[in-house]
Formats: structure tokens, sequence, C-alpha cells
């Protein structure tokens, strides 16, 4: 058994049995902590207890007690007589799974979205404060001051352990879809730092959203995001050389995407694509799957990618899909099409200065063969970005067009 795949396994569900025991999240979210970092020091060389559950639990339990002892005597006899009915096999605690309910918790809409990843990973992933400050490149004091904070503002909007009214629960998955979305993003390109991917946080966001959709196996939502992690994630063996170097999409080493990872987005997006009105996540995966099930470059059916982006751009507009278009529409209808869509970006306040819009020209550029202005549009994405191997690979390309 993987300790650590264990443990993580266990933490939302230890983490579910307080709160839902004793309510005060913060409290017991950093008691379960503990728990776990005792786990990981004493499990490798004592050996997994026989309920590693049960074992967490009454750990957890024992250190929201020692919290407890300033409070009121009532309280302290109260939470002893719980704790004492607890033993290491706790074969009488009821087996309830409240990960979508830590979820909706973590994605509370009074947390910002940095608050919201940070304590997602933390409550329901299992990650240390100093494994997910690592991950964001934040000092761990950082890190632990902000799930500090999101822990206060829980306490103060008087957030409760329990399924959001139905008027809410659509818009609250929603928050859910997308900080398990951001968590994939940021392990699949990392936004800053030496290394293109954090392989530990694409694993994370996909065994949670695996997660989200054994408990609501009939959404389609939940199975198009899953869908999309697994047949974009399939692809990152490909994406470096084996001196870090970026490959582009078009370049890449196809034999060594992972099969079975794209046959089970496919099956995923094939089996719920079709049961109703397709949402972003859907149609992003559908994408995906054209791509990964083109033999070459050469056949990636471009005109379905177009027509999907379309789409996706009425059921979800945003610039970045924009952006999208501009690449499938420049390979339908050539990079000058591509290059005039481009143009309205340029006055979006949320893409102007980002370096993709400046690649993706720079791209376009390049295919019309106006080789200056592609090279100078090529540095100027590499000086936007705080990706190291994107800002290799940008300058590598301003470079390879001199002369």
């Amino acid at each position: 058994m993987n300790v650590e795949e264990e443990l993580r396994r266990l933490a939302p569900q230890v983490l579910g049995v307080l709160v839902r025991r004793h309510g005060q999240f913060d409290a017991c979210e950093d008691a379960v902590q503990e728990a776990l970092l005792a786990a990981a020091t004493q499990w490798p060389v004592e050996g997994v207890p026989e309920q590693p559950r049960g074992w967490l639990i009454t750990v957890a339990s024992r250190r929201l007690m020692d919290q407890f002892r300033s409070e009121d005597a009532r309280r302290r006899r109260e939470f002893a007589v719980a704790v004492s009915h607890e033993t290491s096999d706790s074969t009488d605690i009821p087996d309830k799974d409240d990960t979508l309910l830590l979820l909706f918790l973590c994605c509370h809409p009074s947390l910002s979205s940095a608050s919201q990843l940070a304590l997602t990973l933390r409550a329901v992933g299992g990650l240390t404060t100093a494994q997910i400050a690592h991950a964001f490149l934040v000092p761990e004091a950082t890190l632990a001051q902000r799930i500090s904070r999101a822990k206060q503002k829980i306490r103060s909007a008087d957030a409760r352990f329990s399924m959001p009214p139905p008027a809410e629960r659509a818009a609250r998955l929603q928050v859910v879809l997308q900080v398990l979305y951001l968590i994939f993003n940021e392990g699949y390109t990392a936004s800053s730092g030496e290394d293109l991917h954090r392989p530990e946080l694409t694993a994370e966001a996909i065994r949670l959203t695996r997660e989200v959709h054994r408990l609501l196996p009939d959404d389609g939502e939940v199975a198009g995001l899953l869908a999309l992690m697994l047949l974009t994630d399939a692809r990152r063996a490909a994406r470096t050389l084996p001196d870090g170097t970026l490959v582009p999409l078009a370049a890449q080493d196809r034999s060594s995407w992972h099969r079975t990872m794209i046959a089970e987005g496919v099956e995923l997006i094939t089996r719920t694509l079709p049961k109703g009105p397709p949402g972003a996540y859907q149609l992003q995966a559908a994408i995906a799957a054209i791509h990964d099930e083109a033999a070459s470059a050469a056949d990636t059916d471009w005109p379905q990618i177009l027509a999907l982006y379309q789409l996706l751009e009425r059921v979800a507009p945003n610039p970045m899909v924009t952006l999208n278009r501009a690449v499938a529409l420049a390979m339908v209808q050539g990079p000058e099409a591509g290059l005039r869509l481009l143009s309205p970006l340029d006055a979006d306040e949320r893409l102007a200065r980002h370096h993709r819009l400046a690649a993706v020209r720079a791209h376009l550029l390049e295919m019309s063969g106006d080789v200056s202005a592609a090279r100078s549009a090529y540095e100027v994405a590499a000086r936007r970005t705080t990706s190291l191997p994107e800002q290799r690979y940008l300058l590598s390309k301003a470079a390879s067009l001199h002369g």
C-alpha cells in the first residue's frame, strides 16, 4: 500500500466525519492535518493499522480534544464522552463519504480563487501546506496565512456543512469544477518557474474529479471535465524533450501519448455528449479527443475543431476561446483570417497583455510569411511569460527567424 496515496484518499473522509460530528471546520481541519502528519511519520515504520480510517479519526479527535481544553467544562465532558467511544478499530463509524460537501465548503463563494485552490488541496486533497506552497512557488508562511484566512472566512460566513440549496447547487458545482480545472492547468503548464509540469497537481486534480464523477455519475459537465483532463494529460510525456525543451502539439511524438488515458477520455465524452445540451467542459473534451485521435498533425480534423470552437464561444464566451478559435480558423481558412479574428482581442484587458495572445499572433504571422513581425511578436510573448520553458521556446522561435 502506498501510504501517501492512502492518506490522500482518506483525508476528506476523516475530515467529513469530524466536521459532521463536531462542526468548527477550521479546528477539525487543523486536527486532521496533524493526524495525517502523524500517520506519514509512523505508518512507514510501524506499518499501516488494520483500520487506517479509524486510526486517523481517533488521532484527529484527540487533537481536537486538546484544542478544546481551554473551553468550558461542559464541552470538555461531552467531547470526552464522544472520544471515549472511539478506538483504533472505529467499526461503529458510518462509512459516509462527505467529499462533495467538503468541496462545496472549500469552494465557498466568500473565498478568493487562490484561497479556494489552497484550501481544496489541503482539506480535500490531503496535501501539506509545504507541498502546496512548493507547487505554487510561494513561501510556506504565505500559504499558511492564506489557508488560515480562508478558514476564518468560512467561520465568519457561518457556512454550513450541508449541500447548498437546490437553487444554488448548479452554480456552486461550477465553482468546484473551475477550481479543479485551475489545479489541473497549473500542473499541466506551470504559470512560473523552471519546470513546465507539476505532475503532483495534475494527478491530484484528476483524482478529485474522479471522486466528483463517482458521486455525480449522471452530470455531463463533471464527466466532460474528467474526460478533458485525461485527454490532455495523456500528451504530457511528449510535451518536452529530455532536456526540458518544450515541444508544440504539431511536433510531438504521438507514439508516446498515453493510449489508455485517451481511450478512457474518448469513451467518457462519447457516452455523455449526446445526452443533452453540451457544456463548456464537454465541448473542450470533444476538441481534445479530435486532436488525440488524429494519427498525425496533418490528419487533424480542423473544420470539426473550428465548428466546436464556434459552439463553445456561444456556450461560454471568453477571450481565450476566441484565441483558440483564431488558430482553428487559420488552419481552415488561412493565417490572415486568424489574424483578423485576433485584432479585437488587443482591446480586451483580460487578454491584451497575456503572452498567449502574442504567441498565437507570432505563429500566425510566421504562417503568413511575415518573418520580421513574427520574430517581434515571439520576443514580446517571451517577455510576458514567467514560465522559463515557455520563455526559452519562444526565444528560440524568434532566433530561428533571424535572417
